[in-house]
């Protein structure tokens, strides 16, 4: 393991992300909101910080190993969040403590848009917008854009993204040089954010929450410059929106670029994993608004019929998004809802969630077996889009899933231990495993009431998810730190 070149490039990163301070002080000093010093010595610490780091292994140019790139990346997410904690801390509103701040800075960057933060309306503008900007940084991953630039300093970078990127096939490129990859991955995610801001802005949103909220809607993160969320609009064209755009978000970037370099959209419905996207959101829809229809929650059949497609696609795709409390939905909903925020969205997108392509993949191997009790000699393959599945990637899928529900089932019983009912404990890890945000029952709407060990292990569960478990637990292992 090369120490001088993780500490070297993690230098680099901290000193990247003091960059994300300076936005925040010109909001301050444009709405005069009085945030601005908090934001100017939050820059100065954290950017002293990864100097203090990199000055000692500025001359260390050595290549990284896979080993390094997973410890890079584990230990940027976890020293970001508390880096990200700062000008919380700092600020006079929010009053929080250092516990509060670190939850709503992690949130914020996995996008998992869970909140220990009440009365939005009357906040600084800098901090609302801070919030916002933390999740579309985390959405398509801080570590992805450094791949774009670490290679001008002479720092590689497809160990970063192979501990970074989303999903079983991480060695998946769409251009030949990981660093055109990455670049194309952002030239996607910065265009679809500005379309989505304009859409906002023409729907009615003022130009402030129209950014902020395309931030949060194509990162998938759910985080809102109001308590409301997106009910504070009370717009059906504002929820139409977001749902178009969280339904993109949720597809394989990979895709959007093959759109954009060919201009052809077809090979959208020959990927297996998109059609099984497309076909769980049609079901996911039908089964909500059927039911809202059914038990009439809404007296208009269209507040029901569009609130049912928003919740739908905004807690599956695992945005988080409200524009209705549906934890007070009838029946058996709220719990529809969270669990299908286990599956998530597509692999290499800004969702969370164990991911489309996983739970097909379950699903092909399920009934593979099946056929070998009855064919026991037979050699059946897994396939995937007629494509057969290395064994490699079955075991990696099955090992992800049986540590995920180990781990899920952990830290609900802590949860439970400190005194959570079990709804609360449930949808509580469910939000942060999963990078939704709201949950039911005591977490429907934030996770202020908390106490600080539940928000210590639900902090350590949102890095989980967003790193995809294994990237995170890795380090922990002694076979790591042997040579």
């Amino acid at each position: 393991m090369h120490v001088k070149v993780i500490q070297r490039v993690l230098g680099l990163l901290l000193m990247a992300f003091s960059l994300s301070m300076l936005p925040p002080i010109g909001v301050s000093f444009w709405y005069d909101d009085g945030s601005a010093l908090a934001f100017i010595a939050a820059f100065f610490i954290v950017v002293s910080l990864g100097f203090v780091v990199w000055l000692p292994a500025r001359h260390d140019h050595r290549e990284m190993r896979a080993r390094d790139g997973f410890l890079v990346v584990a230990a940027f997410w976890t020293v970001l969040g508390m880096a990200g904690a700062v000008p919380f801390m700092l600020s006079e509103n929010p009053d929080i403590s250092f516990t509060d701040a670190a939850f709503e800075a992690v949130s914020g960057l996995t996008t998992t848009g869970s909140t220990i933060l009440v009365g939005l309306d009357g906040m600084p503008e800098s901090i609302l917008y801070y919030r916002q900007q933390l999740q579309w940084l985390g959405g398509m991953g801080i570590i992805v854009l450094a791949i774009a630039v670490l290679p001008m300093l002479g720092v590689g970078g497809m160990q970063l993204f192979r501990a970074e990127i989303t999903g079983p096939m991480k060695e998946t490129r769409i251009t030949p040089r990981i660093a055109e990859t990455a670049k194309g991955l952002w030239y996607i995610y910065l265009g679809l954010t500005i379309a989505c801001a304009m859409a906002y802005w023409l729907a009615g949103m003022r130009p402030f929450d129209a950014i902020g909220h395309a931030y949060s809607t194509v990162g998938i993160g759910g985080f809102s410059t109001y308590d409301a969320s997106i009910g504070h609009f009370d717009s059906h064209a504002i929820e139409l929106i977001a749902v178009v755009f969280m339904l993109i978000a949720g597809i394989n970037f990979a895709l959007h670029f093959v759109t954009v370099r060919r201009q052809m959209v077809g090979h959208y419905f020959q990927d297996p994993e998109f059609r099984t996207y497309a076909l769980i959101q049609t079901i996911l829809i039908s089964a909500v608004v059927v039911y809202l229809l059914f038990t009439r929650v809404y007296d208009s059949g269209t507040d029901a019929f569009v609130k049912g497609i928003f919740q739908a696609v905004s807690i599956s795709t695992t945005t988080g998004f409200a524009s209705a409390n549906f934890s007070a939905w009838p029946g058996f909903l709220p719990v529809l809802l969270v669990f299908s925020s286990f599956i998530g969205a597509c692999a290499a997108s800004t969702s969370g969630g164990i991911k489309v392509i996983r739970m097909r993949l379950l699903a092909s191997q399920g009934a593979r077996e099946i056929n070998r009790l009855v064919h026991p000699n037979a050699e059946i393959p897994a396939k995937l889009g007629g494509r057969i599945i290395p064994q490699r990637v079955l075991d990696s899928v099955w090992a992800f899933f049986s540590v995920y529900v180990a781990l899920f089932v952990t830290m609900m019983l802590i949860l439970m231990a400190t005194g959570l009912d079990q709804v609360t404990a449930f949808s509580a890890v469910a939000a942060a495993l999963n990078n939704l945000g709201p949950g039911l029952g005591e977490v429907a709407a934030n996770f202020q009431g908390l106490n600080d060990l539940s928000k210590w292990v639900l902090i350590f569960a949102m890095l989980l998810g967003r790193l995809e478990i294994f990237t995170l637990l890795v380090i922990l292992t002694p076979a790591f730190w042997q040579r």
